[in-house]
């Protein structure tokens, strides 16, 4: 999904975005918002962090939902990492590695002296395993529900139903692990740096069967690994998630290879509505939340609190589903759609400062990005004509809006929910509310093509435009379902030629063409902004680097 090569250009963009988080952290005298926590802090203690969701589980191999991620990224390290508030690419469990002149085989050199928490040996043996484990999914685990940033990455698994980007993985030596690919792409090896791709303990995933998922109708069941025992090699460790009191609680590896957690523990408290966060944060029963509401922000600064702001590395949209609509497979009808929602008044009214309008699915730090696109300003009366000259009259949608979340391009679902039906309401479309929990169906009936209309989005993964894109219309069978479309194949093709051109100039150009025809030929879906969400703490917490990928680690937190 991501490119590797980093270009001059990007090598601004990615200060510009240590720029950012470093302005938002310091300046002080202006506002409380982002006070530099970089300060050492105390040793010891719990932090109390609060959750907007629930966890699907804590193997990240099989996860796609940020709550897991979450956690994930305090539990486990891959071979890659990026470094802390930006979206740059750097060595992690693997201290270097090397590539052929034709980009088809990599050589890891691996840290030494790195142990799993259950105190079994990470080296090149534990690196293959992992990656065969991957590769080597089958009946549930090959479901894109379940492995989806497998199969959005490498494609196919070891029984060749479908190809595979990956080839092979062999254990060189003990520090030297080599991979093999089967073409050229820009995605390797920045993708390793994604939770899901995390080096987990060959032992336990053994011992507690990991790969043995079954479908169970529409959802599926995970083995004991997924739920009770995730070993991993990073800062902490997992103790225990205690449904009873919605809490997830992890404490300090004290045999890490690497700075140990400053935290005696770190405790996940979950708490879907937001308000009640914020009251927990006031009330001192935890210690910091995630997406505090935008409204919010000033007034938490005056009360003494530090919001620390991200770089907006996202992107909100609506998604409209081609398969169950006829009328939605009429580009006039999508196109009425995009001019029949005030984005410009949704983005001022529902988001936080400094966000944006998108006009299309790239932020503009990305390389790809072009301003060459047909714009779409709000314009009902245009929107009502579009419909007429389609032949639609009464359009009845089955929208669906995601409940028990706050994405940070999506703080609060609901009342973004109520501004978009509100403006489809008035060109003739007519919304008849779906809603969902993120973990508790909503995720499903996405994936499995239930939807006419749908809130989601994107926070990038690292700063490339397949990452993206290739995410939103990689595959004619992705949520938005451009396979029902006629041109959803050629969209797909296009992107992965992009993907693997070797020319970084040329790959360039590629994405900007695609860009062109994706928001004048094509409009799958309706970008709506781009948003620089946020974290809050109470004026003890010190050491959190915000990050444009919610990258957080809270290994160098400490409470003062």
């Amino acid at each position: 999904m991501v490119h590797s090569r980093t270009t001059q250009r990007r090598r601004a963009v990615i200060l510009g975005l240590v720029g950012v988080v470093s302005l938002s952290l310091s300046a002080c005298a202006q506002s409380q918002r982002g006070t530099d926590n970089s300060g050492s802090g105390a040793v010891g203690g719990t932090l109390t962090f609060g959750a907007a969701g629930a966890p699907k589980l804590f193997d990240p191999f099989y996860a796609t939902d940020g709550e897991t991620f979450r956690i994930s990224r305090q539990i486990f390290e891959g071979l890659v990492g990026f470094k802390p508030g930006t979206a740059e690419a750097e060595p992690r469990l693997a201290e270097r590695w090397e590539q052929s002149p034709d980009g088809k085989t990599w050589t890891f050199s691996l840290r030494e002296g790195v142990k799993f928490h259950d105190g079994t040996d990470f080296n090149a043996e534990a690196v293959c395993f992992n990656f065969n484990r991957w590769y080597s999914q089958t009946g549930a685990g090959q479901s894109e529900a379940v492995s989806q940033y497998w199969t959005d990455n490498f494609g196919g698994f070891s029984d060749g139903a479908k190809p595979s980007l990956f080839k092979s993985c062999t254990v060189k030596d003990a520090k030297t692990a080599v991979v093999e690919l089967t073409d050229t792409t820009s995605k390797f090896p920045d993708v390793l740096g994604l939770p899901s791709f995390s080096m987990q303990s060959p032992t336990a995933l053994q011992k507690y069967d990991a790969n043995n998922v079954q479908a169970q109708g529409d959802s599926f069941a995970f083995p004991e690994y997924a739920t009770k025992y995730p070993t991993g090699t990073g800062p902490f460790k997992f103790v225990k998630y205690d449904t009873a009191n919605n809490t997830v609680e992890l404490e300090r590896y004290n045999d890490y290879a690497g700075e140990k957690a400053k935290l005696d523990k770190l405790i996940f408290k979950i708490i879907p509505d937001e308000t009640a966060r914020k009251q927990a944060l006031q009330s001192g029963d935890i210690d910091g939340y995630d997406f505090p509401a935008p409204a919010d922000w000033a007034q938490l600064e005056k009360d003494g609190f530090n919001v620390a702001v991200r770089p907006a590395f996202n992107l909100f949209y609506v998604g409209l589903n081609q398969r169950n609509n006829a009328a939605l497979r009429d580009l006039r009808v999508r196109q009425a759609i995009m001019y029949g929602i005030d984005r410009e008044k949704l983005v001022k009214s529902q988001l936080p400062e400094n966000a944006k309008v998108a006009d299309e699915f790239l932020p503009d730090t990305v390389d790809g990005y072009t301003p060459d696109v047909q714009k779409y300003t709000y314009d009902p009366e245009k929107a009502k004509a579009l419909l007429a000259e389609a032949g639609v009259s009464n359009l009845q949608l089955n929208c669906y809006w995601p409940s028990e979340v706050t994405r940070p391009y999506m703080p609060n679902p609901k009342d973004l929910y109520g501004a978009i039906a509100a403006d489809l309401d008035k060109i003739g479309v007519k919304c008849n509310a779906v809603t969902k929990p993120w973990n508790g169906g909503y995720i499903e009936d996405l994936d499995q093509g239930k939807t006419d209309l749908f809130l989601f989005g994107w926070t990038g993964d690292y700063n490339v435009a397949d990452n993206f894109l290739g995410q939103f219309f990689g595959s004619p069978t992705n949520r938005i379902n451009t396979g029902a479309s006629p041109w959803g194949q050629q969209l797909s093709d296009d992107l992965h030629a992009a993907s693997i051109e070797p020319d970084k100039a040329r790959r360039i150009e590629m994405y900007k063409d695609i860009n062109k025809r994706i928001m004048s030929e094509y409009l799958p879906a309706v970008p709506i902004s781009h948003s620089p969400p946020a974290l809050v703490f109470n004026s003890k917490v010190k050491g959190v680097v915000p990050s444009p990928l919610t990258d957080e680690k809270f290994a160098p937190v400490s409470k003062g």
